[in-house]
């Protein structure tokens, strides 16, 4: 294998989009992995990386090698996915949860929340304490999914670079945080590793908003930064997922770039909050 050379052309226009289309089909025959309906854009960016950084100048080249290595498979999992979160990202959505969503879960007396597309697991962290500081999460069963292996592992540990710890405490300030986040978690070896007693309510598992069912019945979806790397087909999938996994009059939390509007199952929502940072929803 060998890395293009500076300059190099790789692949734009349409053979790169043929190739990018065949090696998505490979990949869903080979691994039941399924691409094929991400945002194609957001494909062609992270396959180019992909391309520099495993040492191949084509997808051509690289797609025999994926059919037969698992291995090699598995790094290029980790471009085709998205990974990049943060405890408690946009603080103003977990603020609105608190007001807006808080009281109503208390008057359930057992909760399921599902985090789909959880990556690294900051959203599943950033909930079990707000559930914790609401008293609710010793009632509460929280599933973090997500289709990357290794991503599920690192949110199942709960341990996360030191260096992020600051950003983390800020962000948990200013979505109504009750104390200091920092009785979270211990510091050890240039990492904080969060307390285990929250780790009792977290269950974590692989699904594919793609290809897979209805998770469970929840009384609340957490699901932010992940449908805008979907198309429509596959965005409309995913929100029909949310919809029959939700009891009647359930909450769905999306990203600050997302909507349900004009989407298929728009009639199945009403609007929270939609506003700067909000995207709150309950099931009709």
């Amino acid at each position: 294998m060998t890395a293009p050379p500076a300059g190099a052309e790789q692949g734009d226009g349409a053979l790169f989009d043929l190739e990018l289309k065949l090696l998505l089909e490979a990949v869903y025959l080979r691994y039941q992995y399924d691409f094929r309906h991400y945002a194609l854009s957001s494909l062609r960016r992270r396959v180019r990386q992909a391309l520099g950084q495993l040492g191949f100048a084509r997808i051509a080249d690289l797609q025999p090698q994926v059919l037969r290595d698992p291995q090699l498979f598995a790094r290029l999992l980790q471009f085709l996915t998205v990974q990049v979160s943060e405890m408690f990202r946009d603080p103003a959505q977990f603020a609105a949860l608190r007001r807006l969503v808080v009281p109503e879960l208390q008057t359930y007396p057992s909760l399921k929340v599902w985090v789909a597309g959880c990556a690294n697991g900051e959203e599943v962290w950033s909930l079990a304490i707000v559930l914790h500081e609401a008293e609710l999460l010793e009632r509460c069963l929280i599933y973090g999914t997500d289709i990357n292996a290794e991503a599920l592992a690192r949110a199942e540990a709960g341990v996360y670079p030191l260096d992020r710890a600051a950003l983390f405490s800020s962000n948990y300030l200013a979505a109504g945080g009750q104390h200091s986040l920092s009785q979270y978690f211990t510091e050890a070896y240039g990492s904080i590793a969060f307390d285990r007693s929250l780790r009792r309510h977290l269950v974590f598992a692989d699904h594919s908003l793609a290809t897979d069912a209805v998770f469970s019945e929840v009384h609340l979806v957490f699901c932010r930064n992940v449908l805008i790397y979907f198309d429509r087909s596959l965005q409309d999938r995913a929100v029909g997922l949310f919809r029959d996994a939700l009891v009647r009059r359930g909450f769905l939390g999306l990203g600050s770039r997302e909507t349900l509007q004009f989407g298929a199952h728009a009639g199945a929502f009403e609007p929270l909050q939609v506003d700067a940072g909000v995207r709150l929803y309950r099931r009709r």
